[in-house]
C-alpha cells in the first residue's frame, strides 16, 4: 500500500531529475534546448540550410576563414516597474510576455544572467538611436530592480551595475557615449530608468555628464541639431526634449520646454559627443 502512495512522489522526483532538478529546471531545459539549435544553425556551413534558400541556379559555398560572432554596441539600462527580483525573473520566463533582458540586477546587488551576451534578448523594442532602429540586435540589455516610482537606488545595486558595466565595456569594447537608459531610444514610450544616478555613471566611464561650469550656447545653437548629434530621434521633437530631459535635467519632464540652463546642459553634453 505504502509504495502506491510513494509513487507519485517518486515519479516527480525522476522528472527533476531528468531536468537536472532545482527551482528553475523547466525553464532551464527550454534555455538549453533554444541554446542547442542556435549552435547547430551557427556550425553548419550555408550549403546545407541557407544557400539552397536563394533562387539561382549557379551558386557555391566557399567558406572564408575570416570570420566571428556578431558582439554588442550598445548598452540599454531600464527599471523593472516590478516588486521584486523573483517577479521579474517569472516575467522574463512567460512565453506570453515574450520579454526579456541579459542581466537583472537586485535591490541587494545580485545579479542573475538570464540571457548569453551574444544572443538577441527582447529588451528595446520599437525605437530608434542614432541610425540604429534594432537595438535587440546590437545592444546588452540590463534589467535593475526597481518599481519606477518611489523606489531609491541602493548603493549596492549601483556599485554592482558599475563592476558589470565594466566588464561589458571592457570585454566588447564598448565606446563611452554608447550606454543610454530605455527612455533615451524609445521616448514616445518609456521613461525608465527613472530618477537614475546617471552622474555616477559617467564618472566611471559610462555614457556623459555635464560639466560643473556650462558655456553658453551660441546664437544659432539648434536644439534638434544637438539632440540629432547626441542620438536621439528628432521626428518626434518634443518626445525627444522629454527624454533628454528625463536622463539629464530630471525635473518637469512633462513638458517639453527647455530652459537656459537646460540648453547649456543640451550644448555640452552635445559638445561631449562630437569630441
Amino acid at each position: 500500500m505504502k509504495k502506491f502512495y510513494l509513487l507519485p512522489f517518486l515519479v516527480a522526483g525522476a522528472l527533476l531529475a531528468s531536468c537536472g532538478g532545482g527551482k528553475y529546471a523547466a525553464t532551464e531545459k527550454i534555455y538549453k534546448k533554444k541554446a542547442k539549435e542556435f549552435a547547430a544553425f551557427y556550425k553548419e556551413a550555408p550549403v546545407e540550410s541557407q544557400l539552397p534558400k536563394i533562387d539561382v541556379t549557379d551558386k557555391e559555398w566557399i567558406g572564408s576563414i575570416n570570420f566571428g560572432v556578431r558582439k554588442p554596441n550598445y548598452v540599454m539600462i531600464h527599471h523593472t516597474a516590478q516588486d521584486s527580483l523573483a517577479q521579474t525573473v517569472k516575467t522574463f520566463h512567460s512565453a506570453r510576455a515574450g520579454v526579456s533582458s541579459h542581466y537583472v540586477i537586485g535591490r541587494d546587488g545580485k545579479i542573475v544572467q538570464m540571457v548569453n551576451d551574444l544572443y538577441r534578448a527582447h529588451h528595446a523594442g520599437l525605437g530608434r538611436w542614432g541610425n540604429d532602429t534594432d537595438l535587440n540586435s546590437s545592444s546588452i540589455g540590463i534589467e535593475l530592480d526597481n518599481n519606477g516610482v518611489s523606489d531609491p537606488w541602493p548603493d549596492a545595486q549601483i556599485d554592482a551595475l558599475i563592476k558589470l558595466l565594466t566588464y561589458l565595456k571592457e570585454t566588447y569594447k564598448i565606446p563611452q557615449g554608447n550606454f543610454i537608459g530605455h527612455m533615451d531610444y524609445a521616448p514616445t514610450r518609456k521613461n525608465d530608468p527613472s530618477r537614475f544616478p546617471w552622474k555616477k555613471l559617467a564618472d566611471a566611464g559610462f555614457g556623459y555628464w555635464y560639466d560643473d561650469v556650462l558655456e553658453t550656447p551660441p546664437a544659432n545653437f539648434d536644439v534638434k541639431i544637438a539632440l540629432k548629434v547626441i542620438g536621439y530621434d528628432v521626428k518626434n521633437l518634443d518626445a525627444a526634449i522629454k527624454g533628454f530631459k528625463h536622463h539629464y535635467i530630471q525635473r518637469d519632464t512633462k513638458t517639453a520646454e527647455l530652459t537656459d540652463e537646460d540648453l547649456k546642459i543640451l550644448y555640452n553634453i552635445m559638445l561631449k559627443y562630437l569630441q
